[in-house]
């Protein structure tokens, strides 16, 4: 693969003094797209030609790519560091066919638990499950990482859907995050949703033993009007939460895929059993492309391929993820997590230093407000940053069509912009009335977009569950493909570990009760400094 990896930097080289104006045609519109669940993605304006994509396809096969998926889905322990299966997928198996672990079928577990969240969903949509002071009005849901990031996003998305009690979402340890959502509601009338595996997450942990104190204000018994979503049951009791208002999953479901199952409850008890199925099935229909579809037709194959092909074969260090619907305001930083953490490795399965950059640095925001900030760098910076555009045929909105109209047009407008850019002659004649001489070239030059820079584009019908699902399915298995291509473990995260044994170290540094006398000096003064001035 190394020798691969060197052709394709090599290939990329070559394509950055390539014309992406010159290479389009009709035929590359329809050659350079792709058709699945609905959707089209068209990676058409990118500077990737047949020999650049016939490459990456015998990347995929040099990696092993179609017996890696098949080990995926087979229930095989891909997670090598942790030894571990890696099967979000069984959790939107709606069709029912057995997923096999250790010889044991796992999607009798998978159902009956899906029909116990359900069923805790429905009683509390209907008011049977009560407060003890009426009917639930407010679910917070209290996690960090995967076990916030990806339900919050989807509560967000799906905000037409809602019929249920409002839901809220607490993550940060920062004192602030959990005064102003609990500060608002009623405790008589809130459910309050613990979401950690292990139970000792300490932002969560700290978040739901603040909740408990603000309950226990006002209810007799503040426990009754509390959930978890964990497998940690000794723990769970310890809270006073009742075992029938606890949802566990197992070890083969990573933090950042987890929505599709107990983490997803706060989701589903906002949109109602049906819509949380349409959402699974929406996922479902892009597992079952991603297993079957050859890799020229395969979506997450060649959203991977294209991804890989900015960042490790033309350098191109970031990717800005712009999605033109406001209700995706979330997916950036829930991709941010997806992809980063998944991807952002620094050696392969075997220990050894990659050959290549892993992962690229995501980022992005919704259109059109991102055009009134930090598109000025993408057009006319000197950084070229490759973005991924999507947007929808319809909105939600049917007394203001003609806004979705307007944003349609500014997401194709803006993806054509960085395509075709506007040359020096362009911008003299726009402004030629105005100046003259050397004023002219002076003026003109600011107005100058060199263009030339990459886009790819994903369009569907509307944003329905079935439409998100198949999104965020697209995007794991994207983020599956280009982490079997670069060798790595997609599915842990020891990156994160370092920095929690160290804040645990100085919490008591911080709050005076021990020395910081065995702290780097930059860290003591840092320490001293905020204790003088009130922590």
């Amino acid at each position: 693969m190394k020798d691969m990896w060197s052709t394709l930097a090599q290939k990329g080289q070559a394509a950055a003094g390539r014309s992406i104006p010159e290479l389009m045609s009709a035929e590359r519109a329809d050659g350079y797209a792709v058709e699945a669940c609905g959707m089209r993605f068209d990676y058409s304006k990118t500077a990737m030609t047949d020999a650049d994509r016939d490459h990456l396809l015998a990347m995929c096969d040099a990696a092993g790519l179609s017996d890696k998926r098949r080990a995926m889905f087979e229930g095989r322990a891909i997670n090598e560091t942790e030894g571990r299966a890696v099967l979000h997928t069984a959790l939107r198996n709606l069709s029912g066919g057995a997923v096999m672990i250790d010889e044991q079928d796992v999607m009798p577990r998978v159902l009956g638990t899906l029909a116990r969240m359900e069923g805790f969903a429905r009683a509390v949509r209907e008011g049977n499950f009560r407060g003890q002071g009426g009917a639930i009005t407010d679910v917070v849901n209290i996690g960090i990482g995967g076990s916030d990031l990806g339900p919050a996003m989807a509560t967000l998305a799906l905000a037409p859907y809602h019929d249920g009690p409002r839901c809220h979402f607490v993550s940060n340890v920062d004192g602030a995050h959990i005064a102003d959502i609990l500060g608002p509601l009623n405790p008589e009338t809130t459910l309050i949703i613990v979401a950690s595996k292990t139970f000792t997450t300490i932002e969560t942990m700290t978040n739901a033993a603040t909740a408990k104190a603000w309950m226990a204000e006002r209810v007799r018994d503040p426990a009754a009007q509390f959930a978890a979503l964990s497998t940690a049951q000794d723990k769970t009791a310890a809270f006073g939460i009742s075992e029938t208002r606890v949802f566990g999953f197992a070890d083969w479901v990573g933090g950042r895929y987890s929505m599709w199952g107990p983490i997803g409850l706060s989701l589903l008890i906002a949109i109602g059993p049906e819509a949380f199925r349409a959402f699974l099935r929406g996922a479902e229909s892009m597992d079952i492309h991603f297993k079957s579809a050859d890799p020229l037709e395969n979506m997450p194959v060649m959203l991977a391929l294209t991804g890989l092909w900015h960042n490790q074969g033309c350098g191109h260090a970031t990717r800005a993820v712009l999605p033109y619907e406001q209700r995706l305001n979330r997916l950036p930083a829930y991709l941010q997590q997806l992809e980063m953490e998944s991807n952002g490795k620094r050696v392969s399965m075997d220990g050894a230093d990659l050959p290549v950059d892993s992962g690229p640095v995501v980022w992005g925001e919704p259109g059109t407000n991102g055009q009134h900030a930090f598109y000025q760098l993408i057009h006319q910076g000197t950084r070229i940053i490759p973005c991924e555009f999507m947007v929808g045929a319809e909105g939600f909105e049917h007394e203001l069509p003609h806004q979705h109209r307007l944003l349609i047009a500014n997401c194709l407008a803006q993806a054509e912009a960085l395509m075709k850019g506007r040359s020096l002659d362009e911008a003299k004649a726009l402004i030629k009335d105005k100046f003259s001489g050397d004023e002219l070239e002076r003026q003109a030059r600011h107005r100058v977009f060199p263009g030339n820079r990459p886009s790819t584009m994903l369009v569907y019908p509307k944003l329905t569950p079935e439409v998100l699902g198949a999104i965020v399915a697209l995007y794991e298995h994207r983020v599956f493909v280009e982490g079997v291509l670069l060798g790595i473990n997609s599915f842990d995260q020891w990156g994160v570990e370092l920095g929690k044994e160290l804040a645990k170290a100085l919490e008591p540094v911080v709050a005076g009760e021990t020395s910081a006398d065995d702290k780097d000096a930059s860290t003591a003064s840092l320490v001293g400094w905020l204790q003088r001035h009130g922590a």
